[in-house]
């Protein structure tokens, strides 16, 4: 009998129903977007800040010094000890291995360089200049038997070649387009590179050809970098590397993420610890490659956080003012059914009915109400999802049924809350003025 009671208020006035209706449904379609954008977009903005390269630097332990002056590091990167690279394929047996997205050693070492025309070369035959060996679509062999195929110009993205990369196999190079300019070199020249050594008998020069022009912006556009093994021969350092470039799939760092671990409990360092924090996985690192200190690159792991944590905001702003207006419409579509059906409810509570039946009649009819404009307000923001997060951030958010849960208990609440005045105002009405027509 209750439930027809329900079915049966709800069907009258449709007008009304309809406006109400409508009002909740734009408000969830907005909320539903915006909790279905923010569930992916994190993990999207992750990707593309991985096209800013590494965000973070791997040194030898014995280089670490503690300077740090306004949030930039000033330790060395350029002098001391050097790391096995044979250790480069545990990389990807931590426990965040699926998010360590490329990986570079770099070992750079002062130079010579001559070119086969005498005309460009020195009053003394030869120049001075750095030669910087990393790799370029090399494939690292994991412990696990697979292997893995990674490059500093995944690392380091903004490193354009004009031209190609260098093949390892081959003895060919990149130089830097400063030094391109200087020494007018240009794709397909020969140039030829020593590292001089005093125990080196004879320094012989090998020789390599040009594959590209590098732009940095940077120093290495004085340059020539070349495979890692040509400058592990030519320094006579074979199998090392002096610092090592990783980009890593990081979840923004929050409150939680900046606690020092040496002060968490051991619930709160699992949780860290299982949690891909870029601090976190900077642990991993340095627990698989011994003698190592690994740096958060502080510029690329901040500016990650402050976007996401921006755009989040934004959209939790828009959908609050979205909720707000609903709420708004529901009170006042409440309102007015109050006062229209003001003899109804005088009738009722005359033929017996307290105020207690009396508001949960109308609160069931309210849900009711909610219930289906939640239900059209989660159908319209799957759609809208869509829409922003193909046009804006690139990326199709996948329905969830969590989400329509969420939506429904949502549109439930701010119904009962933007009616519950008008409802305690019915509770309390005196049947007799009523029905006396007052």
């Amino acid at each position: 009998m209750f439930l027809r009671l329900v079915a049966d208020s709800f069907t009258r006035r449709p007008r009304r129903k309809i406006l109400s209706m409508t009002a909740l449904a734009m408000g969830m379609a907005v909320a539903t977007a915006a909790l279905s954008v923010s569930l992916d977009v994190g993990d999207r903005l992750a990707e593309e800040f991985r096209s800013l390269g590494a965000n973070l630097l791997v040194t030898p332990l014995e280089d670490s010094l503690p300077l740090e002056i306004g949030g930039v590091d000033y330790r060395p990167a350029n002098a001391g000890t050097y790391l096995p690279e044979a250790d480069l394929g545990k990389l990807k047996t931590i426990f965040w291995r699926f998010n360590i997205m490329a990986f570079a050693p770099i070992l750079d070492s002062p130079g010579q360089l001559m070119i086969q025309d005498a005309a460009h070369q020195d009053s003394h035959g030869r120049s001075n200049v750095e030669i910087i060996g990393t790799w370029s679509n090399h494939s690292v062999p994991i412990p696990d038997g697979s292997t893995y195929i990674t490059g500093i110009e995944k690392t380091n993205p903004w490193w354009r070649v004009e031209g190609r990369w260098f093949r390892e196999d081959q003895k060919e190079c990149v130089v830097g387009a400063a030094l391109a300019k200087r020494k007018s070199l240009h794709i397909g020249d020969e140039v030829y590179l020593n590292v001089p050594g005093p125990s080196k008998m004879v320094q012989l020069y090998t020789s390599f050809v040009i594959t590209g022009v590098l732009s940095t912006g940077a120093t290495e556009e004085d340059a020539v970098v070349v495979p890692l093994e040509r400058v592990q021969e030519l320094a006579r350092l074979p199998k090392v590397y002096r610092r090592l470039y990783v980009s890593a799939l990081t979840k923004p760092e929050d409150t939680f993420a900046r606690k020092d671990p040496k002060s968490m409990s051991p619930e709160e360092f699992d949780k860290w610890y299982c949690t891909p924090y870029i601090s976190s996985i900077a642990l991993q690192i340095s627990e698989e490659l011994k003698g190592t200190d690994v740096r958060v690159i502080r510029r690329v792991a901040e500016g990650e956080g402050n976007v996401l944590t921006r755009v989040r905001t934004l959209l939790w702003l828009v959908t609050l003012a979205a909720l707000l207006a609903a709420a708004l419409a529901v009170g006042a579509s409440a309102a007015a059914s109050v006062i229209e059906r003001r003899s109804e409810i005088g009738l009722m509570k005359a033929l017996g009915a307290n105020s207690g039946i009396v508001a949960v009649l109308l609160a069931a009819e309210q849900l009711l109400l909610a219930f289906v404009g939640g239900g059209l307000g989660y159908a319209l923001g799957i759609v809208l999802a869509r829409v922003v997060g193909e046009r804006i951030f690139g990326f199709t958010p996948e329905p969830r049924v969590f989400v329509l849960l969420i939506i429904l208990a949502l549109a439930a609440l701010i119904t009962l809350l933007g009616s519950a005045f008008p409802l305690r105002q019915a509770s309390r009405y005196d049947p007799a003025p009523i029905l006396r027509g007052e």
